[in-house]
């Protein structure tokens, strides 16, 4: 492989924690972002998880890719594995992903949730979401932050994501009416 590339989707997008060449905005088919991985080390515990986003099965999502220079790939996939499996919640995968601006298709590494995993949530219902995001704290920040700055990102990006959307609203509203009793 002469070209390293890898896809973010989440804190990835806004916080990659690594040196990179270009970014691209960028869309994977099969997967889509959702806030289904119980989250014990980074935004909650085992005690209190938080929830956090993984890329699961079906759809597509638009996030962003990251080409690595050959020299900084062994130092950058090091860094991912440690950043990414604290928990072995994710699969470690090669996908192809379509460059938005160029039209160019990559491989690129990217993290899809394990459905075996005991830390997948699947599809829950919106008061859980809520619930769990809004008592989410782990080594990383508060849940609340991570969902927020998500958002902002695919805001900057100009990626309608209605699910992180409609948390969004219930967050400010709930955090209005806490703040006006």
């Amino acid at each position: 492989m002469d070209q390293f590339w890898v896809f973010g989707y989440g804190s990835l997008m806004w916080r990659p924690g690594f040196a990179y060449l270009v970014s691209e905005a960028a869309r994977l088919h099969g997967y889509h972002r959702s806030l289904c991985v119980y989250s014990h080390v980074h935004r909650g515990t085992p005690e209190a998880p938080g929830l956090v986003l993984g890329l699961d099965r079906g759809g597509s999502c638009h996030g962003m890719a990251f080409q690595v220079a050959p020299e900084d790939w062994p130092a950058t996939i090091g860094y991912l594995r440690s950043r990414e499996q604290a928990t072995s919640v994710y699969l470690e995968r090669h996908k192809t992903v379509r460059l938005l601006a160029s039209g160019r298709v990559v491989r690129a590494v990217t993290f899809l949730v394990d459905r075996a995993h005991r830390q997948y949530a699947g599809v829950l219902e919106d008061e859980e979401i809520l619930r769990l995001v809004r008592r989410g704290q782990g080594v990383s920040g508060h849940c609340i932050d991570y969902v927020m700055n998500t958002l902002s990102h695919l805001r900057e990006m100009r990626i309608h994501d209605p699910a992180l959307e409609r948390l969004a609203l219930r967050l400010g509203s709930q955090a209005a009416s806490s703040n006006s009793s």
